[in-house]
């Protein structure tokens, strides 16, 4: 048995079986000769499809991300392998760069619940109130809406940008669920939450969760800031994609149920193979979008070419750098996951 065949397997034996697997090898070993041909990079988020772990460079949230992408400097080429605002973010930072996304499916639901034009207009009105409003947006947004904002944040560091800004008023764009997250962090602040969410976070319930507490006792319950308020009370930490690994890799606990994405799941089997992760997760149809075969064709037909027009990508890129400014995040001080590929 081969490597990827034993780490598939062990994830899902009935969809990774050893017929399905074995063309993967063929097609990760091909997208590696490419990537060396082209000089490109892979960057995968946490939630994409196991088999993609195989050929990123780099594995992380959306934060880790934002920081690998403004560190590339090297590669010609970024092939993105998670959603499209992640991809024009790479853009915005590396606007001299081909960018390539391999599926225009994986879009994000999230995102598309704002739009630039309905946040110039929310805050012209708030404005008229709130003179000091200050607009945070998450970096799950296009970068139409980040050219409209003070500052972008993640989800492991919301709680530091919103205390850092000197506005008491602050409008969050566009997750309700995270908003309320740093509000109840931040109670000195008057935090104005755009009506969005997840709809993959937001179907989870305290019921599912409840469950798994009295069916396995002990059990550690790691909980993502876009889960309903009611979930994250139920949790032992709330925190980011990356922030879960972590935990359950310091952890002395050896089970745990991680209350996000399915793909973290995976991620997290397969970093720490002697503690057992349970599923109370949903799927993300956009995350899982992109396949091996899809970064294959990407590499060899330059598809799909992410652009960002000026003067949205100065902007959108003022309130990324304004995010870093606020937390003094650097990709040295962070404890993020090493790449799972084996080059």
């Amino acid at each position: 048995m081969n490597t990827l065949y034993d780490k598939l397997h062990g994830l899902d034996p009935e969809f990774y079986t050893e017929d399905r697997v074995t063309p993967m090898l063929a097609t990760v070993e091909r997208i590696k000769k490419l990537k060396r041909e082209r000089n490109a990079v892979v960057l995968a988020h946490n939630y994409q499809r196991p088999e993609i772990f195989e050929v990123a460079d780099f594995l992380g949230d959306s934060l880790g991300l934002s920081l690998k992408a403004a560190e590339v400097k090297d590669a010609d080429v970024i092939v993105f392998c998670g959603v499209h605002f992640m991809a024009e973010t790479a853009k915005i930072v590396n606007p001299e760069k081909v960018v390539l996304l391999p599926n225009l499916a994986a879009g994000c639901s999230l995102a598309d619940m704002a739009t630039g034009p309905e946040v110039a207009k929310r805050v012209a009105e708030l404005r008229k109130t709130y003179p000091d409003l200050q607009v945070v947006t998450y970096v799950n947004t296009t970068a139409e809406v980040k050219a409209h904002s003070d500052a972008c944040c993640t989800s492991s560091n919301a709680v530091s940008v919103v205390r850092a800004l000197e506005s008491q008023h602050i409008l969050f764009i566009p997750d309700q669920n995270l908003a309320r997250h740093v509000a109840l962090h931040v109670p000195e602040k008057t935090i104005i939450a755009w009506d969005g969410y997840c709809y993959v976070h937001h179907q989870i319930t305290p019921e599912t969760v409840m469950t798994m507490r009295r069916q396995i006792p002990g059990i550690k319950i790691l909980v993502h800031p876009e889960c309903r308020d009611d979930v994250v009370a139920l949790a032992d930490a709330a925190l980011s994609t990356s922030g879960m690994v972590e935990y359950a890799q310091a952890s002395k606990a050896t089970d745990f149920l991680a209350v996000t994405e399915c793909g973290l799941s995976d991620l997290l089997q397969i970093s720490v193979p002697d503690k057992t992760f349970y599923r109370a997760c949903k799927i993300c149809r956009f995350m899982k979008a992109i396949s091996l075969d899809d970064v294959e064709q990407s590499l060899l037909q330059n598809r799909f070419q992410i652009e960002v027009d000026e003067p949205v990508r100065s902007r959108a890129r003022m309130a990324l750098n304004r995010m870093f400014e606020l937390t003094g995040e650097t990709r040295d001080n962070l404890s993020l996951p090493d790449s799972v590929a084996n080059e």
